[in-house]
């Protein structure tokens, strides 16, 4: 079955009105007519006097009219370089939420195309009066907790980011097309965007693979868009097109605009160039000489293309490049951008019609370049036109672009409402330091806004058509933080610890701005909470009424030999659960703590403790008896008097242990410590025996030595 629709591609110079005819994916141009415009009302592409635009649209569609029947509606174009894209991105605090939903997601989504909306516009240079419908938006990419994520729905941690790209027409730029559109009798069936639509004619995406650059040379503006990839991937413009190239003609022969514009043209097609001056003379000249007087201005056009090229793809030259539009046409364009740009003659060329595929057109309708555009405008507003849509929303009505199927999102973006408005405000955190670290109490959660279309509750994703009502019902803001101690604090109740076989209950210390608190105290912002439940084993003798016993128990102070020691448990020792543990050790609820009471240290202790030996000892047998010997290693000081080694100590006591230099032991040592004596009437001589072996008094004697002494009586 064949379909029949009309289309308009109303560009800076002229209005192409064409007539397409499709059955299935084959295309058929059935007419096309071409009307310029009678002054300047188009200026790049934005319409600058409605009235006189619209006087041509209307003289083309009554031609069409005439042979084709009535036309009503009709599809156009935007132009490219009215088309803004904007990336965002906005963040979640997912403490203390729940996981997210899908609303949750598409809210934090809409939240970052409206920043992205508010960036545009701080981006233009007069911010008042500026208005743009965005006309759809991709998300680049979703986190949680800093990471990159496929999805957030069910999602829990600290933080959620998404990152969306955002596309934007300006308000004057399609208002005025649909007001051109309107004063002609017509409604706006599709809206295209023109560089989209030349794309998708002459390059099918089995070639977008491909890093292509198209240019379409109007008369104004050159429209660039480049391929890579699969995909489109940049759009640009420069301010300079075939105007130029005509302005060079006018001002080197003395001509009138109009006419050096047919001499331009005439140049595709003649060897020979009749030219008629403003004076009234009349020449011939030839192709050549035109083109070198012309060669200034094409390559002035053709290195700022090149240079705007170079810019979209990244710094280096595509693989290809395919020129469209009345400028393509320009004597040597090709050579020059292929020159500037350091590629091969072979890889630029100048498509007309003939090249779009699965396109087909009557005879009158001729192949040219400067008609691609027009017919991909016209294929384009066919299969992927974006269409417009009327609703209300809180009264007001909004005009919306569909791209896709649009949604109550949509339609609360286009009426600008504050996307943050549809949660209720969290309650505000309350902050309190606990034992000097700040702990946030949150508020409570905001309630969302309802959301009511045509009067049944709805969701942001519900899809929505032409003349809807959208009614907002704003979300309650959550309730400020609120907490006791108890809620703050873990606490189980008082410690049970028995002490010496008594049982006690031990509180825990809270102390509220410095002030002593019940544990079910109310909290304030601001508020410092000191709170202690363990405690040491000198407070808890302190806290049971047992102060008298922390003395006896703390370490004991004394000065030795001019330097700060202490004698540790020198007058009692603590077990906890028959663990050895000091004073300063925690105790917790169920300990058992046994203390015993010590004697006062003496000098002996602290050797002990220094491990010093304070006398050097032998043993000896004498006489068959064993004995020990021993001789002092240390004097022993305290506060400046000798004393003995047993002597008890006191508190910072002044104790000096001066070393003794210790002479050998000898044989007559062992009198000093044996009890033999020499017999009474004893009347003879004797021999001292060491290991059986005479020896004297004065003999060094070792520890194991066998001494003895042998009697010899006189002889009478």
């Amino acid at each position: 079955m064949f379909s029949k629709f009309f289309a308009l591609d109303i560009g800076t110079r002229s209005v192409v009105g064409i007539i397409l005819e499709q059955q299935g994916e084959q295309f058929h141009v059935v007419d096309l007519i071409s009307k310029e415009h009678k002054e300047r009302a188009m200026v790049d592409g934005q319409i600058h006097n409605v009235i006189h635009v619209s006087s041509v649209i209307k003289e083309i569609k009554e031609e069409l009219e005439e042979i084709h029947g009535p036309l009503h509606k009709v599809s156009v174009a935007a132009a490219g370089r009215a088309l803004k894209t904007e990336q965002a991105s906005t963040k979640l605090n997912l403490i203390n939420r729940q996981p997210l939903t899908e609303d949750d997601i598409h809210r934090l989504e809409l939240a970052a195309v409206q920043l992205a909306s508010r960036q545009l516009l701080e981006h233009k240079e007069q911010k008042r009066g500026s208005h743009y419908y965005c006309v759809g938006y991709s998300v680049l990419y979703y986190r949680l907790d800093g990471q990159e994520i496929g999805s957030l729905l069910d999602q829990q941690g600290e933080e959620a980011e998404v990152e969306v790209i955002a596309t934007f027409l300006p308000r004057v730029v399609v208002e005025s097309l649909i007001a051109a559109l309107k004063r002609a009798d017509l409604e706006m069936e599709g809206l295209t965007l023109e560089p989209i639509a030349a794309i998708n004619a002459l390059i099918p995406s089995t070639m977008r693979r491909l890093n292509i650059a198209l240019v379409d040379i109007g008369a104004g503006t050159s429209d660039i868009a480049i391929t890579n990839k699969g995909t489109v991937v940049a759009y640009g413009m420069v301010p300079t097109a075939g105007d130029e190239i005509t302005e060079a003609l006018s001002d080197h022969y003395i001509l009138d605009f109009p006419v050096a514009e047919e001499v331009k043209r005439a140049l595709s097609t003649q060897e020979e160039v009749l030219i008629a001056d403003i004076l009234g003379f009349k020449q011939s000249y030839p192709k050549e000489e035109i083109v070198d007087i012309l060669r200034p201005a094409v390559t002035s056009l053709a290195e700022a293309i090149g240079q705007e090229i170079f810019h979209l793809n990244n710094h280096t030259a595509p693989k290809a490049i395919l020129l469209v539009g009345g400028g393509s046409l320009t004597p040597e364009i090709t050579t020059e951008i292929c020159k500037f740009l350091q590629i091969p003659s072979n890889r630029a060329a100048v498509r007309g019609i003939d090249a779009i595929q699965k396109l087909t057109f009557e005879e009158h309708v001729s192949a040219s370049p400067e008609l691609v555009t027009p017919i991909g405008i016209a294929m384009a507003a066919k299969n992927t036109p974006i269409k417009y849509m009327s609703v209300e929303v809180n009264q007001q009505t909004v005009r919306l672009f569909e791209l896709k199927e649009m949604t109550v999102a949509d339609a609360l973006l286009s009426a600008n409402i504050n996307i943050n408005r549809l949660y209720g405000k969290p309650g505000l955190a309350m902050c309190v330091n606990v034992n000097g670290q700040d702990i946030f109490v949150p508020g409570g959660h905001g309630e969302p806004t309802e959301i009511f279309v045509n009067n049944e509750k709805a969701s942001i994703k519900k899809p929505i058509k032409n003349g809807d009502s959208i009614y907002l019902i704003e979300g309650k803001d959550g309730e400020a933080g609120t907490a006791t101690i108890a809620d703050i604090i873990e606490y189980n109740g008082p410690a049970k610890i028995t002490i010496n076989d008594s049982l006690h209950q031990i509180e825990p210390s809270i102390r509220l701005n410095t002030q002593h608190a019940d544990i079910v105290a109310s909290l304030s912002d601001g508020d410092v909470l000191v709170f202690d439940h363990s405690h040491t084993i000198e407070e808890c003798l302190r806290l049971t009424g047992q102060s008298h016993l922390v003395q006896r128990l703390e370490p004991f102070p004394i000065s030795l030999d001019g330097q700060s020691y202490t004698i540790q448990n020198a007058e009692g020792s603590i077990l906890v659960n028959n663990l050895p543990a000091s004073i300063q050790s925690k105790v917790k609820d169920g300990d058992v703590i046994h203390i015993k009471k010590g004697e006062y240290p003496s000098v002996q202790t602290v050797m002990a403790q220094m491990n010093l030996l304070s006398a050097k000892q032998i043993t000896v047998s004498f006489q068959q008896r064993e004995v020990r010997l021993e001789k002092e290693c240390y004097q022993a000081i305290v506060n400046g008097e000798p004393v003995p080694f047993t002597t008890q100590l006191n508190r910072n006591d002044y104790v000096e242990l001066k070393a003794i230099q210790l002479d050998s032991f000898k044989f007559r040592d062992v009198f000093r410590y044996a009890d033999w004596k020499m017999p009474d009437q004893f009347k003879g001589t004797f021999t001292l025996l060491r290991n059986n072996q005479p020896s004297t008094v004065e003999a060094e004697i070792f520890g194991g030595d066998q001494l003895s002494i042998q009697l010899v009586p006189a002889t009478k």
